[in-house]
């Protein structure tokens, strides 16, 4: 059994950049859209919290019918308190209120992509659980960089 817990979440808002990206390109854009997003972090003034989020905004997803070719957004962005106050230049997203199933993951970006594959073709269609059509995102502490060898995150899948 994999640990995770349930969360309820509220209207969850986030500024941030977004780019169109698919999984064979995936490795390309996010690195590109932190580049730019990260240096302006102190644009942000009504931040909900010092976490840094990885999202995926898919159309639809299915992993059963996984194309890498599918295009979504992927955004990099932070957990703002309200969208009154947008900096010149980034995008806001309002994710709606649902549950998400949420993971503990620490390891490497391989391990990682491991474990993600592992969670949507095994674990999600074994449980008692069902994708939602909501975005699909990661929490990054202050302390994550693709630079370490093993960084600690928190894995935010939508469910129903």
């Amino acid at each position: 059994m994999m640990k995770h817990r349930i969360v309820k979440s509220e209207d969850i808002f986030v500024v941030g950049l977004s780019a169109e990206a698919n999984f064979q390109n995936i490795s390309r854009v996010t690195p590109q859209l932190a580049k730019q997003f990260m240096p302006r972090l102190g644009e942000i003034s009504n931040r909900k919290d010092d976490y840094t989020l990885s999202l995926q905004n898919y159309k639809h997803f299915d992993f059963s019918k996984f194309n890498p070719t599918e295009t979504f957004e992927k955004w990099i962005g932070v957990e703002v308190l309200h969208l009154d106050d947008v900096p010149q230049g980034m995008q806001s997203l309002t994710i709606n209120v649902g549950n998400y199933l949420v993971i503990d993951f620490k390891g490497s970006i391989p391990d990682f992509i491991k474990h993600w594959k592992y969670i949507h073709s095994t674990w999600l269609p074994n449980s008692e659980f069902e994708l939602d059509n909501r975005p699909h995102f990661e929490r990054l502490p202050p302390s994550y960089s693709p630079m370490n060898e093993v960084n600690a995150e928190e894995i935010w899948i939508p469910i129903k």
